[in-house]
């Protein structure tokens, strides 16, 4: 039976994160997995924290009536009005229930969102290197992904995003920490970001909003401080989830939120809301809305990846590979040691270490190395990473 075309294109494109996943799959299955040194998914290893244990035994034990039941597509009423207040708190800005709506996940924030926002043809610009799901999300809901450069330390090019602009924009889509390098953008970038969103907004006479997608906000190294994007520019709305900091990535648990200066934002969280049903999610999952609602300020030990990120650096620098030191997120983006970055990612398979090119992200030339995992993987990574650099001239 034929398949839509669109979809068997993006089947033969899809993301390599996903294929050296599978590949790892395979090779534990031959090799061991002990002897398998899997870098190449960001699949927290980490545990929730204690405090959602406990609050789950005790729904479990003493379970609301109809806490399984539907309820509004936006979500529960005192889990939308406990999420506005933290954001609030985090922001400084007057979040009301009324400007969260609960989704599935962060991807499904963010598939709600275009298709809230996007007509057929329009488009969304993305910063490079970006997490490769993001152009099947646009092009779902009929929009053209384009992407804009960043600098060689992996920061907004905003000079270079304004060419594209144009009057089919309808979004720029920002992911802070970044996936893949880790880069965290400051507010002196995020503000002349915003303004370049004006006046492109004024030229064309258009309605351009400020995507953010944030899951990795909380996951910050060095005494950094997050800064929230709804201060930058007024059309606003940020797709976020609790699966990195509550370490619940398979529980699809998130929300949108819309910036309290959004023009329209009464239509704008009406469709948010219409979408999020007629997508297929219909609401976000009811025992995960019960939990996370009294979990807000709780979060996984940040120090854990700030000790990964720092043994990645110091080692892969040490053997030679040239590397941003990451900010936030649990993403390391090397340079390769060689132009192709899909024979190097194919090479260190020699010493069974997987990791993604960045070809993948939109960003040829590097690899993106994932440190959410048992030290026992990242140590065992770096035999296959040493060799690699001496077999290359690195370090010399």
């Amino acid at each position: 039976m034929a398949i839509a075309a669109r979809v068997r294109a993006s089947l033969e494109s899809q993301s390599w994160v996903r294929r050296m996943f599978e590949l790892g799959l395979e090779m534990k299955k031959e090799h061991g997995e002990e002897r398998v040194f899997d870098l190449s998914l960001g699949n927290p290893v980490l545990e929730p924290p204690e405090e959602f244990l406990q609050e789950l035994r005790r729904l479990c034990e003493d379970p609301a009536p109809g806490m399984h039941r539907y309820m509004p597509n936006a979500g529960y009423a005192d889990t939308r009005q406990a999420v506005a207040e933290h954001v609030a708190g985090n922001t400084g800005l007057p979040f009301g229930g009324g400007d969260i709506v609960m989704t599935c996940g962060a991807g499904g924030a963010l598939n709600v969102i275009f298709k809230s926002i996007l007509d057929p043809g329009d488009e969304v610009v993305a910063f490079s290197p970006y997490f490769p799901e993001y152009r099947f999300y646009v092009e779902n809901h009929g929009g053209v992904l384009k992407t804009a450069p960043t600098d060689d330390g992996f920061q907004l090019d905003v000079a270079a995003l304004e060419p594209l602009l144009g009057p089919r924009t309808r979004a720029v889509l920002v992911n802070s920490p970044n996936n893949p390098t880790g880069a965290v953008y400051p507010e002196a970038l995020l503000a002349k970001l915003g303004e370049a969103l004006a006046r492109a907004e004024s030229r064309h006479g258009t309605a351009i909003y400020l995507v953010g997608d944030e899951p990795y906000a909380r996951i910050l190294y060095d005494g950094l401080v997050y800064p929230y994007l709804y201060r930058f520019h007024h059309r606003s709305v940020v797709a976020t989830s609790f699966s990195k900091d509550l370490s619940l990535p398979g529980e699809r648990i998130g929300y949108a939120a819309v910036g309290p200066d959004c023009p329209d934002k009464g239509e704008l969280v009406d469709a948010l809301v219409f979408c999020n049903r007629v997508l297929g999610f219909v609401n976000a999952p009811a025992l995960m809305q019960w939990l996370i609602k009294g979990l807000l300020g709780a979060s996984v030990d940040i120090g854990w990846y700030e000790s990964k990120r720092d043994y990645v650096y110091e080692e892969l620098t040490g053997m030679g590979y040239d590397l941003v030191k990451p900010q936030g997120a649990f993403f390391a983006f090397p340079r390769s040691p060689i132009a192709d970055d899909v024979a190097f990612v194919q090479e260190l398979l020699r010493w069974n270490v997987l990791v993604t090119p960045g070809t993948g992200f939109g960003r040829p030339g590097h690899f993106r190395v994932s440190y959410c995992v048992e030290d026992r993987v990242l140590e065992g990574a770096m035999e296959g990473f040493r060799e690699a650099a001496r077999a290359h001239g690195l370090g010399k």
